[in-house]
């Protein structure tokens, strides 16, 4: 089955052709982040026009690097949820009007069920049943995947996410935006114990996170060093706001396998590029007797193969669209 697939949930226009949901013909993406970078953040309605510049060049450009035409494709797959609103009524309307034109199947996918099965791509003996921590600029949260399409989320942050928080803080630090990459290179150099920072313990679900305070607890902490003339030793603080974070997220990934009686865990999202929370994800793993997968740096961020493979097992278990099809920017998973 060839899935022609977009993503548009935030700032990367993405479109991909997908086979059976494993294997990745081309996977063509328009980056948004040096646009973006100026203000510090994503601005919804840039994000929105830029990917309706994108889109269409980029469908004839994955089709091409495919090397299928337009009449081959056998489904139409798109995210309809959740991010920015502007942004996924521009991926959905135009998979709606392909889609129309075309005479194909629409398969709505959630986006960070995508995210999920960009390990599908990476390891084709991958197969449910597992615990996926999701962990992105927009959410953190423990899914147990019990099927392709049949997941519960057992844990979440109650506040920020793990990325939102890094983000921010790489701000406060004056590296440049999206701060994932540029906080985990300054780390690599930094010793974690140079700033005692706060963890957080949610009394009444041991499985849920919270990010607030830590964020907070940075800001403030540069504010008043700066208000003092003190120097920041940058490399340090970086390490440490990476090993508070990993220490919210890993031994609750743990926790959630052990209760659940899961023997696979699988890492998704944008941040489950980060060095410090990959490492300490696979020494847990290793320690607990658990078999972990981690995405490829490239099947980390947001892309359209990832919606692609989803949508081969989406179109299995669920109905198809119809052109009344609508974009959510919050939508459970």
């Amino acid at each position: 089955m060839l899935i022609l697939a977009f993503e548009s949930s935030c700032d990367e226009t993405a479109v991909s052709v997908v086979r059976d949901g494993r294997e990745v013909l081309s996977d063509a993406i328009a980056s948004q982040a040096d646009l973006h970078a100026i203000y510090g953040g994503v601005v919804p309605e840039i994000a929105s026009r830029k990917h309706v510049e994108a889109v269409a060049l980029l469908a004839d450009q994955a089709l091409r690097e495919a090397g299928v035409s337009r009449e081959e494709i056998d489904a139409v797959a798109v995210t309809y949820g959740p991010g920015l609103i502007g942004a996924l009524l521009v991926g959905v309307s135009f998979a709606k009007s392909v889609a129309f034109a075309l005479g194909k199947p629409l398969i709505p996918v959630h986006h960070l069920r995508g995210h999920i099965a960009a390990n599908y791509i990476a390891f084709p003996e991958l197969e449910p049943p597992f615990l996926a921590l999701c962990i992105s600029g927009g959410n953190t949260m423990l899914v147990d995947v019990r099927g392709y399409t049949d997941m519960e989320i057992v844990g979440a942050t109650r506040d920020d996410a793990a990325g939102e928080c890094f983000d921010k803080i790489a701000r406060v630090l004056g590296l440049p935006y999206p701060g994932g990459k540029p906080m985990d290179d300054l780390a690599r150099g930094g010793d974690d114990r140079a700033y005692a920072l706060p963890r957080s313990h949610v009394a009444d679900s041991e499985l849920d996170m919270s990010f607030s305070g830590l964020k907070t607890a940075v800001v403030n902490l540069v504010h008043n060093a700066a208000q003092k003339g003190e120097a920041i030793d940058r490399p340090g603080l970086a390490a440490s706001v990476a090993a508070a974070v990993s220490d919210e997220l890993v031994p609750r990934t743990i926790a959630a396998a052990r209760q659940l009686g899961r023997s696979t865990v699988v890492a998704a999202g944008g941040v489950a590029a980060n060095s410090r929370i990959r490492a300490d994800l696979e020494r847990a793993c290793r320690e607990n007797g658990l078999r972990l997968y981690l995405p490829p740096l490239r099947l980390c961020g947001d892309n359209a193969a990832m919606i692609g493979a989803q949508a081969y097992y989406e179109s299995q278990c669920s109905p198809y669209a119809d052109m009344e099809l609508n974009a959510y920017a919050n939508l459970p998973i």
